[in-house]
């Protein structure tokens, strides 16, 4: 079906393939990080340590991240239908969202229990604890560069800092291990265990902010809406910009639409073509629908929240 209106749309082709290349990376992180996470929680039981099960829900949390985030950036890549015009590329900010509120309830379930057994403590066999915590340290390192050399997208974005938290948190647990074993103090473990759940807790409240910027159609905190605006209104052909929104469809992702008022409507496809070059190169913005009007035919009055003008 093809549908005619005065609104002029704008895109690339290729942009809704932009997932492809984050699937094999989340999944070949995904396989390091739960397999080291069932050695942790193996280890973590044997050992008595708190810390090294904390750390072992904290890579669990980030399997389970990035476990949604492949399944997520499979379901991105489906073609649009009828019912939904965009296709599936909000799929993972759904996926983002469910895990950033799992990672708060791993948040509390560690801290309860550490705080317990700082009241109630009990033995730690640090040797163990030191073993596995440097192993998950190297584990992490691998599964943070492989993260770092993929396509950043929203979730491989905030799985490489929970996996940055989970660099801290094999410390923690290594740290807890040579204390105990050098000097036998047990609080050392769930003090440490604290401290991991303060930093799920940091990457989850950045992660959902994030999230909720988006769903709430926030304009991307890398993106000044006020300088695309007045960027738009340089070209001599137009008048003026106003009704201009810019929002996050999904990461790599970016809408926009906007009146354009100009001069002359026979300078239209020029500037349309201006002005699709110029929010492409300068701001990366591809997925764009412009309405055009005429000078005279605009109110005298536009919010000037929403308005460029050329002058």
């Amino acid at each position: 079906m093809h549908f005619m209106s005065a609104t002029e749309h704008h895109h690339h082709a290729g942009h809704h393939t932009h997932h492809h290349g984050s699937g094999n990376t989340l999944i070949w992180a995904l396989a390091l990080t739960v397999g080291f996470a069932i050695i942790e929680v193996i280890g973590g039981l044997l050992s008595g340590s708190l810390a090294l099960l904390g750390d072992a829900g904290h890579m669990f949390s980030d399997a389970t991240a990035l476990g949604l985030a492949a399944f997520a950036a499979w379901v991105a890549r489906q073609p649009s239908s009828a019912r939904h015009s965009y296709g599936l590329v909000r799929a993972e900010v759904v996926a983002a969202l469910v895990n950033g509120l799992f990672m708060l309830v791993i948040v509390f379930m560690i801290a309860y229990h550490a705080v317990e057994r700082l009241w109630q403590p009990q033995p730690v066999a640090g040797g163990t604890v030191m073993i596995i915590a440097a192993i998950g340290l190297i584990v992490n390192v691998v599964v943070a560069m492989i993260l770092h050399r993929g396509e950043q997208t929203l979730n491989t974005r905030a799985a490489f800092l929970h996996v940055l938290g989970d660099l801290l948190g094999s410390v923690a647990a290594l740290v807890s291990g040579v204390v105990i074993y050098f000097t036998g103090w047990m609080p050392i473990d769930p003090l440490l265990s604290l401290l991991i759940c303060a930093l799920i807790l940091n990457s989850s409240v950045r992660l959902l902010r994030e999230v909720l910027h988006v769903i709430m159609e926030g304009v991307p905190p890398y993106l000044d809406l006020e300088a695309v605006g007045t960027a738009m209104a340089e070209p001599e052909a137009v008048n003026s910009i106003h009704d201009l929104h810019i929002w996050t469809l999904s990461s790599g992702l970016v809408a926009l639409s906007a009146h354009v008022v100009i001069r002359d409507m026979g300078d239209w496809d020029d500037t349309l073509g201006k002005l699709s070059e110029l929010l492409d190169q300068n701001f990366d913005i591809q997925h764009i629908t412009l309405q055009p009007e005429l000078a005279g035919e605009v109110g005298a009055t536009v919010n000037c929240d929403h308005a460029c003008d050329n002058r």
